[in-house]
């Protein structure tokens, strides 16, 4: 991952800008520490900070077309660049073996459609030096962070996090994912919109096609001229991933990949990751934390990942942890499994999904929600640390399939192991403990108690009284719990725009859900917590439940 900044359209001295967007890129220099750039004129100022992946040696930024001076700063991975380059018409003056360059030709010959043409994970600006206008977009999810706001004179300022622009613009939203936005047109396009976000999906099942997919996925993502490792929870979905990249390795005879866990000692995760990695042959490294590191590391966590959302820290804070150890190794770039659960209704509130329909809607939001949750606590976490995390599962090709998959083959009523299609697929490719291993969130499963020394802590600290006018003390996004109202207070000391928390989401949430799933079983009424051992009905915490789930599913 690397860090943008945009100020554009500017109202004022183009020194100030200057120094001010030097500034900002300052405070994101985490995402990107092995290069600093900079371009500016009397109309714009863009920054970059690189992470360097893909042509270490001239791939800087900003990149510049030297045919027309457009100017151009990328934060993310573009994996078809090369098949691109067939697409064009035009002779362009190539600069650098990057991926990203792809980027300044595609808009010359094709403009804002170009955005439809890219397979990857990206969040740009493109500035156009000749009419003053420039172009910004986000990637089909919104996996990679960005963030737009305006200060007092109207500037438009753009970054790939929100803290850069806290101090200069008290109007602050994040970029929505799937969109671009038009400069001088003041103009918003959604650009994703699939047929199976409008519609009922129909298609029957190919586990074949479905495991294809999937592979075809994780082997375009392996595109690194730097080392890689993976992410190994002991869960299906992580799992899934270094399997196929182990198997990638091993084809192309190279050496066997790092893997990292992390949890408290003893923890589920830890054990199952252990097995995992000793069946694929990885070079396994097991990171044991304790509690008051966790404890310890809670601030840092909610500057870096710019959220006070309960589950996102309880997750965030142990792979925030892991990445500084991955830094060490020397590792730059980690594939994990994030987004399976969305697409495949893998949290264990799905078991109780009234039909097909709602089940793919529900789906749908979910997905629709990453770039607030998932997305950014696995991006944000990593990126601290300057280290870029790839999630194979949110490709937008494989998604296509996954998505047109006719709901009522991934529903998981009553004993059915959730994501049976998916389990199926892969038969024979992981260990049978780990391929119907039932779900853990990766908050419950680096250790219990890490969930209950949270919630205790915050029953110390925050008074009943305290909550009982915590709408007084937040009138925005109000906590609605003792948790969160730790994670808001530590919030508000570190971010001081006024429009800071509104791009936090806040609501009733139980095991990862959205309010809307709230309605799908009495058990949920009444909580307020979103650990997934909230759906006690489901969730099997001894071996001899694990074991009967797993024969039911077989």
């Amino acid at each position: 991952m690397c860090g943008i900044i945009g100020i554009m359209e500017l109202n004022g001295k183009a020194e100030t800008y200057r120094s001010r967007a030097l500034s900002m890129a300052a405070t994101i220099r985490h995402r990107g520490p092995d290069w600093s750039g900079i371009y500016s004129d009397e109309k714009a100022v863009i920054a970059h900070e690189r992470l360097a992946i893909v042509d270490p040696a001239s791939g800087a930024q900003p990149l510049i077309d030297t045919k027309t001076g457009r100017v151009l700063a990328v934060n993310g991975e573009i994996y078809n660049h090369l098949e691109l380059r067939k697409r064009l018409q035009k002779e362009h003056d190539w600069q650098t073996k990057s991926d990203c360059e792809i980027i300044l030709y595609l808009y010359d010959e094709f403009g804002p459609a170009c955005v439809e043409m890219l397979s990857g994970i990206f969040a740009f600006v493109l500035y156009d030096k000749q009419s003053g206008d420039y172009f910004a977009a986000r990637d089909h999810l919104g996996i990679c962070p960005l963030y737009i706001g305006w200060d007092e004179q109207g500037t438009t300022h753009i970054s790939s996090e929100m803290k850069a622009l806290d101090c200069f613009c008290p109007k602050i939203e994040e970029f929505p994912p799937g969109h671009y936005y038009r400069g001088k047109e003041k103009e918003w396009v959604c650009w994703y919109s699939p047929k199976w976000m409008q519609t009922m999906p129909t298609k029957k099942v190919s586990r074949p096609r479905l495991r294809w997919e999937l592979e075809k996925a994780v082997q375009q993502q392996l595109m690194s001229d730097v080392p890689y490792g993976l992410l190994i929870s002991g869960g299906l979905d992580s799992s899934l991933i270094a399997a196929i990249a182990s198997k990638a390795q091993k084809r192309a005879k190279l050496s066997p990949l790092h893997s990292f866990s992390i949890g408290l000692a003893d923890s589920p995760d830890q054990r199952y990751a252990r097995k995992v990695a000793e069946y694929l042959g990885t070079n396994h490294h097991e990171i044991t934390f304790t509690i008051q590191e966790g404890m310890d590391a809670l601030r840092d966590v909610i500057y870096h990942l710019e959220t006070f959302d309960v589950t996102t820290i309880r997750a965030s804070t142990p792979m925030y942890l892991m990445a500084r150890k991955i830094k060490s190794f020397g590792i730059k770039m980690v594939l994990s499994g994030e987004g399976s659960d969305e697409i495949f209704g893998g949290y264990l509130y799905f078991h109780m999904a009234p039909d097909a329909k709602e089940f793919h809607e529900e789906c749908v939001r979910k997905l629709s929600l990453l770039s607030k949750y998932d997305c950014l606590r696995a991006n944000k976490s990593t990126a601290a640390w300057g280290v870029e995390v790839r999630v194979p599962f949110l490709d937008k090709e494989f998604l296509e399939y996954a998505m047109s998959i006719d709901p009522q083959e991934k529903m998981c009523p009553g004993s059915k192991i959730e994501k049976e299609v998916l389990r199926q697929a892969f038969t024979g490719q992981l260990p049978e403990e780990i391929l119907w291993r039932q779900k853990e969130q990766f908050s419950d499963g680096v250790g219990y108690s890490w969930i209950d020394q949270l919630k205790k802590r915050a029953e110390e600290l925050v008074t009943d009284e305290m909550m009982a006018s915590a709408a007084s003390r937040f009138p925005q996004q109000t906590p609605l719990t003792k948790e969160e109202y730790c994670y808001r207070e530590i919030f508000d000391s570190l971010f001081k725009s006024p429009a800071a928390a509104l791009t936090v989401p806040v609501g009733p949430s139980i095991a990862c859900s959205t309010p809307t799933a709230l309605r799908w079983s009495k058990e949920f009424q009444g909580r307020a917590d979103p650990s997934g051992r909230a759906i006690h009905s489901v969730h099997c915490a001894e071996k001899g439940k694990l074991e009967a789930a797993v024969q039911v599913s077989v």
